[in-house]
């Protein structure tokens, strides 16, 4: 058995990439960093369009691990734009010396495992090459550009740009004929910060979303230090949040009050902004009825916005509420009451092509000067199905992952030895605040593998049995609500001939964490060690 170069080979250099390697240092483990682009951050390093911020608040989409950094870090509104997260990610990668532990521009082509040596062998674009006794990839849940099927990109006269993809140098939109392509998440936050640059901007939707206000303001500093005051307190009243979010939860039915009261609440959360209007009532996501209620309200709300009818009634999305991920917006719907802003439905009539002009949508043309795409990721398993990676039998996992993706807790996959996901399909991930979502997993992961160090083992395994049980529990949760019944990247139904399964789990944060240390007490229980 040949000695690998490193103990642990991490893939990503974003927050949970950089944990990773901070932990492993400070656990005495050898470890290393490739990353693809020139810098840390990961998703915040990408998506630097307009208008990107934080749909968590800044108090909450921090590391908790070191409380002196926790104290120290000043954020400057309640939530945080781009280049705030990127220089707080920056500021992290400094403070603890991690700089001289990553490649940067160093894109991994292929992951194989060899049995003869119980190694990862990682090999990149370019050609350079690595070896390790364990690999985690810290990919990401949101890092694979989505770019529609279109034809003709490279006919247009013009510049594309993809919102996860943006220049460093940015866009200037001034006087410009601009196209956006997509209202999910991110077009959302783009659309209102081109329509003040653009000279006409026009919208292409296929699915409308769901946006609440964020009421964005800057950082009130008694708000600040109250949370510092008891950031402790704070954090562990969150890990008992099924969405891993502390704030004001309401355990009554939208059912159990009167229409008033309940229209009343809808307001107040309203005004208050933010994803836990969805936490107005604790049966929105469970009970249809309940559901409609608040579709109701926020159809109402987008037409008391919206002045033209007939685009208020195009912005109201005909599916539950919360079924896709909730957006939050600053100004999105009163964007559409500019003069210099159109909306173009292409449910029915879908985009042609793109052109030399523009784009060609049914027999109308609409001649821009720059596209950007909003379409948002290949989520959940587009990054890890982008790297070839092949465990002991030589089975790639895209392979595995053909009919859909299977893991044991979002964490390790059968077949694949030594091998670990950071918020992989089957964890709470995205449907929770991936800050402490993530700290979790990579804690998790390194303890695992000083556990192996300390007991002599060199192989960790996830058993098929384990991981059928969980997919299969991770599948009957999903069906306990309503989610699933929108076609949403949840499912990977935004992927073209992508298998439609519910990927993340919606059993809740406090249920994950509890059946995590079960795992654990019981002798890694569902993994094989040798």
């Amino acid at each position: 058995m040949s000695d690998p170069q490193y103990d642990v080979a991490i893939v990503g250099a974003g927050f949970s990439g950089l944990y990773l390697l901070h932990r492993c240092r400070q656990m005495g483990m050898n470890a290393r960093i490739w990353e693809a682009g020139s810098g840390v951050g990961g998703t915040w390093y990408w998506n630097r369009y307009p208008g990107a911020r934080c749909d968590i608040e800044s108090m909450q989409y921090s590391y908790q691990f070191d409380d002196a950094l926790q104290q120290e870090w000043e954020w400057t509104e309640r939530y945080s734009p781009q280049p705030e997260i990127l220089r707080y990610a920056e500021h992290v990668a400094e403070r603890f010396a991690l700089l001289d532990g990553i490649d940067f521009e160093r894109r991994v082509q292929q992951a194989v495992y060899s049995k003869p040596d119980a190694c990862w062998h990682l090999t990149a674009e370019s050609g350079q090459k690595i070896s390790a006794r364990y690999c985690v990839m810290a990919t990401g849940c949101l890092s694979a550009p989505n770019w529609p099927p279109l034809k003709g990109y490279d006919d247009f006269h013009g510049n594309v740009y993809h919102t996860a993809l943006w220049p460093h140098e940015g866009v200037d939109f001034s006087g410009k004929r601009v196209a956006v392509i997509g209202t999910g998440s991110s077009g959302i936050q783009t659309i209102p910060m081109i329509a003040q640059a653009a000279s006409e901007l026009t919208v292409f939707q296929r699915t409308p979303n769901y946006s609440v206000p964020a009421h964005n303001q800057p950082m009130d500093a008694q708000y600040s230090a109250a949370v510092k005051a008891d950031y402790r307190g704070m954090r562990e009243r969150a890990k008992q949040r099924i969405g891993g979010i502390e704030g004001e939860y309401n355990t009554a039915s939208a059912m159990e009050v009167s229409d008033e009261d309940r229209t009343a609440e809808y307001e107040r959360r309203w005004q208050q902004g933010g994803l836990l209007f969805l936490q107005s009532y604790s049966d929105i996501l469970t009970n249809k009825t309940s559901n409609d209620t608040m579709v109701e309200f926020v159809h109402d709300k987008i037409r008391s916005i919206v002045t033209a009818p007939e685009v208020a009634d195009l912005l109201c999305p005909p599916n539950i509420i919360g079924g896709k991920r909730m957006c939050v917006d600053t100004n999105y719907y009163a964007t559409f009451n500019r003069a210099n802003v159109s909306l173009v439905d292409i449910r029915t009539t879908p985009i042609d092509c793109i052109n030399r002009q523009g784009l060609s949508v049914g027999s109308d043309q609409y001649d821009v000067d720059i596209i950007v795409v909003a379409t948002g990721f290949d989520a959940m398993t587009g990054a890890l199905n982008r790297i070839d990676i092949r465990g002991k039998s030589g089975t790639s996992l895209k392979d595995h992952w053909k009919d859909g993706p299977s893991s044991y807790l979002g964490l390790a996959m059968h077949d694949f030895p030594n091998l670990f996901t950071v918020t992989g399909p089957g964890s709470p991930s995205v449907l929770t605040n991936m800050l402490p979502t993530l700290e979790q997993h990579v804690e998790w992961i390194t303890d695992c593998i000083a556990y192996l160090r300390n007991s002599n083992y060199t192989v960790i395994e996830a058993s098929r049995e384990a991981q059928d049980q969980w997919w299969d529990h991770t599948q009957e949760v999903a069906k306990q609500g309503i989610k699933q019944t929108t076609n949403s990247w949840y499912l990977g139904a935004n992927i073209e001939g992508k298998a439609k399964v519910f990927m993340p789990y919606l059993g809740g944060f406090p249920a994950y964490l509890k059946k995590c240390e079960e795992v654990v007490a019981n002798g890694y229980q569902g993994f094989v060690t040798r």
